[in-house]
């Protein structure tokens, strides 16, 4: 059975691809790199040289030119249309992707106890509560615009017990260490020291309010000790909610941890209870009347 010209214009689009495969243990976004560069130095793909991501602007571009060539040349088959009017005649009866594909290449690792996990040659922390077990870390195909958070090829993603304890932006170079602060909080309350010379926590960006509590804690004796508890609350209350807390208590002119929870208690505790109107049938004809008196009536008649 010959293939349809739909099915051609795509083993087209595959075979053009094939320019972007080099070797080694990742062929396509090796090769991706390198064919950028060149097109880029043959002015083929001139925004290849300052991209931040080669694969998405090689997909792009080869989709582009496998575009114009489909509308360029004629059918090799149906001589009175080009490639693409074929395509566009049969692309109602093409079934639709319903969903995204899991394309991920999966590998096994142990965390160290510094919360630490080794991948092509670097290291991505964890959660703290994933030491002392195995992780599947996966890494593959970026995904697209509405599917859900796969991992991609710019980014690996790591699970234990289908739990997600580590996501990160991926590093093609060697010997890197990527840290995720949030991930070390609850050793915190362990060493409230370590937030001001760990390595999780130099050049840690916090939220504005978040940041000036910092900064005004780092003047007191316990102040470690005190940003640790505000930290910690991020865990259960959320990082929006916390830095509305901070934002609050520093409108009043405190900044202690305990004010700050306190607000946080207060916001999650349950609103006064609705009054509830009653009906008119259920109105009392007789409502109850303080009248201590009658008990001294009725002592007084027994």
């Amino acid at each position: 059975m010959n293939p349809s010209p739909a099915r051609r214009l795509r083993a087209g689009r595959r075979a053009r691809a094939c320019p972007c495969e080099g070797g080694g243990r990742e062929p396509g976004w090796i090769g991706a790199r390198a064919f950028l560069h060149a097109a880029a130095a043959g002015g083929a793909c001139p925004r290849a040289a300052r991209s931040a991501d080669p694969g998405e602007e090689l997909n792009a571009w080869l989709l582009d030119r496998c575009v114009a060539y489909a509308k360029a040349h004629k059918h090799p088959e149906l001589v009175d249309c080009t490639i693409w009017q074929s395509f566009e005649a049969e692309r109602p009866q093409l079934v639709p992707i319903r969903g995204p594909f899991d394309g991920f290449h999966a590998t096994q690792a142990s965390v160290s106890k510094t919360c630490l996990v080794r991948f092509d040659n670097n290291k991505y922390s964890v959660a703290s509560r994933a030491v002392g077990r195995p992780v599947e870390i996966q890494a593959g195909a970026c995904p697209r615009a509405g599917q859900r958070p796969d991992p991609g090829a710019d980014r690996i993603m790591i699970r234990q017990d289908s739990a997600i304890v580590g996501e990160h932006r991926r590093r093609f170079g060697r010997g890197a260490t990527i840290y995720d602060p949030w991930h070390y909080v609850p050793v915190l309350a362990r060493k409230p020291g370590a937030l001001r010379n760990g390595a999780p926590f130099k050049a840690w960006l916090l939220p504005a309010s978040l940041e000036r509590v910092r900064r005004m804690l780092k003047g007191s004796d316990d102040g470690d000790r005190q940003m640790v508890k505000i930290l910690s609350a991020v865990l259960t209350d959320g990082l929006a909610a916390v830095e509305a807390a901070c934002a609050e208590a520093l409108a009043g002119g405190v900044h202690s941890a305990d004010v700050v929870l306190n607000i946080l208690a207060r916001r999650r505790d349950p609103g006064p209870a609705a009054t509830i109107l009653t009906p008119d049938a259920l109105q009392l004809r007789h409502a109850p009347i303080a009248d201590c008196a009658r008990y001294d009536r009725l002592r007084r008649a027994s």
